[in-house]
């Protein structure tokens, strides 16, 4: 017998089964046309039409709720891209490029882990140019994720659970602000301009997008480049966030598969030295600045349990 909750469950599907597929072809014509959207103006208009297609059937002023809850983080959003372009220059710092180096000649006894990964999986000579192997699309995607990993798990939770989509929101927001200040009072360069400038004796190309290439999405990070910050390295924000997922999943899940979680932070460390982007003792403090905001965070909702956003 077919209850009525059933019926409307058919129902919403029959809707929102179509409008799903609209929205994934929509968005595959607009990587491939326009560029993969990772900036906070394509991503948040983006995710307000996946939340419309979720709820397809909703009238339409509900759909308002979205820009009500939030606006304000993606003008924090917005603060911290172009803050973090510019961090370098707000204070009379200068830019620091042996330490990390010295510190990951010693993990890699002599020789940077960039300069063997590179060695190793890429072809000789190593260029950004050179043909692409199977696990440069892994590791690609890898690096692509972060800029969408986030925010997408943060617009599950606001359709499924305000209350559970406040607290990662506030971890999410910390973390890149936190980061922010690092980079403003510790400049510091990464392995490709290193290498570039000299500071390497080996040739370290940057790679990031190389498995993408037979695709045509190669140069997503360059268009990234231009609002970016080439001595934003430290703590690399690509491993701080990653983990923050892992910890997040883990402490949330009761599944004994959410350990498996660990294994993304660990391919995205993979990803960000092999390519180029950062040292190890970059992605390290990334990863313990994720620790430091979980652990912060939760002192501050035990402390504040009802605060008026939650309210």
């Amino acid at each position: 017998m077919t209850t009525r909750t059933d019926q409307q469950a058919r129902t919403t599907w029959q809707w929102r089964g179509p409008a799903l597929a609209a929205y994934a072809i929509a968005l595959g014509v607009w990587i491939v046309l326009i560029g993969v959207p990772t900036d906070p103006y394509q991503m948040f208009g983006w995710l307000w039409l996946a939340t419309i297609v979720w709820n397809i059937q909703a009238p339409a002023r509900s759909h308002l709720a979205f820009v009500r809850d939030w606006w304000l983080i993606f003008v924090g959003l917005i603060l911290y891209l172009y803050s973090r372009g510019m961090s370098d220059n707000l204070l009379p710092v200068s830019v620091h490029w042996t330490f990390p180096i010295r510190f990951d000649e010693w993990i890699g006894r002599g020789e940077i882990p960039t300069a063997r990964l590179q060695d190793a999986w890429c072809a000789a000579p190593c260029t950004s140019s050179t043909d692409p192997r199977w696990y440069d699309a892994v590791l690609t995607t890898v690096y692509f994720s972060h800029f969408v990993t986030g925010l997408t798990i943060a617009v599950v939770l606001w359709l499924r659970n305000r209350e559970a989509w406040i607290p990662w929101m506030r971890r999410y927001l910390v973390i890149n602000f936190s980061a922010l200040i690092i980079y403003i009072v510790y400049p510091m360069a990464p392995p490709w301009l290193a290498s570039k400038e000299g500071y390497i004796p080996e040739h370290v190309p940057r790679l990031t997008g190389r498995g993408w290439d037979d695709l045509g999405l190669g140069g997503f990070h360059i268009l990234l480049a231009k609002v970016g910050n080439p001595v934003a390295a430290m703590p690399s924000l690509h491993g701080g966030l990653a983990m923050l997922v892992a910890m997040y999943a883990i402490s949330r899940l009761h599944s004994p598969w959410r350990w498996l979680m660990v294994l993304y932070p660990l391919l995205m460390g993979v990803a960000l030295v092999y390519a180029g982007e950062h040292y190890v003792i970059d992605i390290l403090a990334g990863w313990a600045l994720a620790a430091v905001v979980m652990v912060g965070c939760g002192w501050w909702e035990r402390a504040h349990p009802r605060t008026p956003l939650e309210t």
